[in-house]
């Protein structure tokens, strides 16, 4: 067992992300992300929507998925909410026929239609933020990817084109796609003179490059020049180049 929320929100920071930037990516509103971290998962329209976003905000962190929706499972569904529905409508048909049946099915009728209004009213009205539409799980939850730990993104936001140079000497150079655990797509020396350049054939929208030698070595961003810090690795974004915690 672990801690649902808190393990999303460590995954995040650690990447250096923020609500805005998950929700272009995801369509999921930073109300219900900061739900999902809280472990608020009453504020969500439904437990279809809790395993749907739980599923999507974790892969796009790089997580397992379905690991998270199986914790969920776990811990906040004890019983399949459509059972205690159909044995109490298969004991009642054989002690009044065909009249209890029709009630039942205006009854079930008449809840659908209250939860529909209330999950719509949720969406409208419950967040100040610019309206987002909120991916249909209702058929079927999103299948799990395999190997989503280290499978790579394709970019959801401003593509970044890096080149690496041995502006000053040689260095070692190692670089993945969207984080540490992401496809890797170059690892070897950077020669004096000589560069490498990453998002030709295709393009993400961020880069973990751990360096030897930082010094030796000149970067570039869609054509502009970036600092590097004393020490990698780093984290490469359209924006900005920064460090990347010690543990990574």
């Amino acid at each position: 067992m672990f801690e649902i929320g808190n393990s999303l929100r460590e995954a995040r920071l650690r990447q250096g992300l923020d609500f805005p930037e998950i929700e272009q990516a995801t369509k999921i509103r930073p109300k219900y992300l900061r739900a999902l971290e809280d472990e608020q998962f009453d504020i969500l329209p439904g437990q279809t929507y809790v395993k749907g976003f739980l599923r999507s905000y974790a892969e796009y962190l790089g997580l397992d998925g379905q690991l998270y929706v199986d914790e969920y499972n776990s811990r906040y569904i004890l019983v399949d909410e459509e059972t205690p529905l159909r044995a109490r409508s298969t004991s009642s048909l054989g002690r009044t026929g065909p009249r209890f049946e029709s009630s039942v099915v205006l009854v079930a009728l008449a809840a659908i239609a209250i939860l529909t209004l209330l999950v719509f009213a949720a969406w409208r009205f419950g967040s100040n933020t610019p309206e987002t539409a909120i991916p249909d799980f209702s058929a079927q939850p999103p299948a799990a990817q395999p190997n989503a730990r280290t499978k790579a993104r394709p970019a959801a936001g401003p593509s970044v084109r890096m080149t690496v140079t041995g502006a000053f000497g040689d260095s070692w150079v190692e670089v993945h796609a969207g984080s540490a655990a992401g496809r890797q797509l170059f690892e070897g020396t950077v020669a004096a003179g000589r560069s490498v350049v990453f998002g030709t054939e295709r393009a993400y929208r961020r880069y973990f490059v751990r360096m030897e030698r930082p010094g030796n070595l000149r970067m570039t961003v869609n054509g502009r020049g970036r600092e590097l810090p004393r020490r990698g690795p780093v984290y490469v974004t359209a924006r900005r180049v920064t460090a990347a915690p010690a543990s990574t």
